[in-house]
């Protein structure tokens, strides 16, 4: 029986291939393609590794803050299975393509502790022209000085999208720290009322094509009034000026994020999955 060879890990003499393989699934890929973009594919640098089977790249998976599967058959999942294994857990979720993440799962639970959750049903969704409702003027990017006054909605957002408080373990440093880049770096967008968030988004992720809208979050006092449908129709056009294509993901039970988006434009080109730690 013909047996794949297990995982290597890849280094910048990689990269030319590493990016045909992502520029095949832009959208998909978009959390890895950003990064090395930016950092290449040093570990240091990258915050993570990636890995590879086959000498053409059949398999590929990124190991970092996330475990994310890109490409590969059963097999090549297998390798990245053993790999992970080896290394122990260090990553908060599996994240990826449902047809990936999923089995890798499979390989990876009777090893690892349990998941606090798996989320197998997430629409990844795309909007390929302009939006289809207005965008809100009033929502603009989110300036350094403001951060005080966005931290509390970004840490509301996270609570209730993820489960738990992102403030645990270390006061909240960390996670002040990971908004307080967004916001420097203009990806963080917000609408203001009386000095307070009402509306709230982030572009987490940005590539050379790709960008992907995370953290969609409006005010419980405020809900019902449409400022999620225009607040992320008006992030979808800021991408669209900075030359990319806006994409999200969401939870398949959440029924009405999913009819804002679909509202906005959206539409559906895969599903992804998480599994939560």
């Amino acid at each position: 029986m013909l047996r794949v060879a297990g995982a290597r890990l890849l280094d910048d003499r990689d990269r030319a291939g590493v990016r045909a393989v992502l520029d095949d699934d832009p959208v998909a890929a978009c959390m890895v393609a950003a990064r090395i973009e930016v950092a290449g594919l040093d570990p240091w640098r990258l915050g993570g590794e990636l890995w590879a089977v086959g000498s053409r790249l059949d398999g590929l998976c990124f190991s970092g803050a996330n475990l994310v599967p890109l490409r590969g058959d059963r097999a090549s999942l297998r390798a990245f299975a053993d790999r992970a294994r080896r290394h122990g857990r260090g990553c908060s979720s599996v994240v990826g393509r449902a047809e990936l993440v999923l089995p890798l799962w499979d390989e990876l639970a009777g090893h690892w502790a349990p998941a606090r959750e798996v989320r197998a049903d997430q629409p990844l969704m795309v909007l390929s022209g302009p939006a289809a409702v207005a965008p809100d003027p009033l929502v603009r990017a989110v300036c350094p000085a403001e951060l005080d006054s966005y931290l509390p909605a970004a840490v509301a957002m996270f609570t209730e999208e993820v489960g738990v408080d992102p403030r645990a373990g270390d006061g909240g440093a960390g996670y002040r720290s990971r908004v307080a880049e967004l916001v420097a770096a203009g990806r963080a967008f917000a609408r203001f009322e009386g000095g307070q968030v009402v509306f709230k988004a982030e572009i987490g992720a940005l590539s050379s094509r790709v960008g992907q809208i995370q953290g969609v979050w409006v005010h419980p006092e405020c809900r019902g009034r449409g400022l999620g449908t225009a607040g992320t129709a008006a992030v979808a056009e800021r991408l669209s000026a900075m030359g990319r294509v806006s994409s999200l993901y969401v939870n398949g039970f959440n029924r009405t994020a999913r009819a804002v988006y679909q509202r906005i434009g959206f539409t559906q080109v895969a599903s992804f999955a998480t599994i939560l730690f």
